[in-house]
């Protein structure tokens, strides 16, 4: 006898039903069912494993509305104009990737990539934690860098590191950019007649998809890549950026020097893109998502619902 027969043998199915009715349909504790049943507490807590094995239980978990793109989602796109907002359950812990990520999976299957589309992808530790997690089968599109290396240790400031991962959970083929993200006036005159980068540079503008990450206010940030100048005047009034493209509240450009300089997709390009996906979390955001929103750098955002009602109370 097989070691299925055996346990089918050890547990009748009328006995797997009665259990399961009771403890599912009659609100019984597994030790009443036990008395009832004249068998071991333990037995019990088999006898429904078994049934759902066995297919005499079936379980359904519903998303609720409000996570699932419902009123709480609505509300948000209809305050921030945006197309569309994919809301998470509340993300605890210091690891975004796996809460953020099934969000980010349902904005993209949405946008109806084809093999050989462009998709950006920014720095950035949200970005580089979601392009770990799966995220759906999309053959053949191309994932680029949205903005150049970073002399900064971490690795979620090498964008080409997270293209790779991105294009590897998503079955795509990489575009990897050579480039620093803010290099000297010459090498910066060099990189533009360089073809390796001129190519990767070039997808910018056919990009049909992007996914970046919105930075909180720079002032406020433990870490910002080395490049910034953070005691410039000018960021002052910064409260987040796209691609190391830094807005003020109103959403437009704030500037620094050598800014003009940097290897990253312009915020007009930004702008023209037809799926920009923001994926951004926390309190610290919640400034820099609407004012992101407000320069039309995005036009779909995955967050989670304690950032949507956030979101809601500040811009109202």
């Amino acid at each position: 006898m097989n070691a299925d027969a055996a346990q089918e043998a050890r547990f009748p199915q009328e006995l797997m039903y009665a259990a399961a009715s009771q403890y599912y349909l009659q609100d019984a504790t597994q030790a009443d069912i036990a008395k009832r049943l004249g068998v071991s507490r333990a037995t019990v807590s088999r006898l429904l494993t078994e049934a759902r094995r066995q297919g005499i239980v079936e379980i359904k978990v519903h998303r609720p509305e409000r996570l699932a793109g419902g009123h709480l989602a609505s509300q948000v796109a209809d305050v921030l104009n945006l197309d569309r907002v994919h809301l998470v359950p509340k993300v605890s812990g210091p690891a975004l990737g796996p809460w953020l990520a099934p969000g980010l999976a349902k904005a993209l299957a949405a946008v109806g990539l084809e093999s050989g589309d462009v998709v950006l992808v920014s720095s950035g530790s949200t970005v580089y934690e979601c392009a770990r997690e799966g995220l759906g089968r999309f053959p053949g599109v191309r994932i680029a860098p949205a903005v150049g290396g970073q002399q900064d240790p971490q690795p979620w400031f090498q964008t080409n590191e997270t293209t790779r991962l991105f294009a590897e959970q998503v079955g795509g083929v990489p575009h990897y950019l050579y480039a620093p993200a803010l290099p000297g006036p010459e090498l910066f005159y060099s990189l533009q007649h360089e073809p390796s980068v001129r190519r990767v540079m070039d997808l910018w503008a056919h990009a049909r998809c992007a996914v970046v990450g919105v930075g909180s206010p720079p002032l406020m940030r433990q870490v910002v890549p080395a490049f910034v100048p953070r005691e410039e005047p000018s960021l002052r009034r910064a409260v987040g950026d796209v691609c190391s493209r830094f807005f003020d509240r109103d959403g437009d450009p704030v500037g620094y020097p050598g800014s003009e300089r940097l290897v990253a997709a312009g915020l007009e390009e930004l702008r023209r893109i037809p799926h920009s996906i923001a994926v951004a979390v926390g309190a610290e955001k919640v400034v820099s998502i609407i004012a992101g929103a407000r320069g039309g750098y995005f036009n779909r955002l995955v967050t989670d619902a304690l950032t949507a009602e956030s979101i809601l109370a500040a811009a109202r």
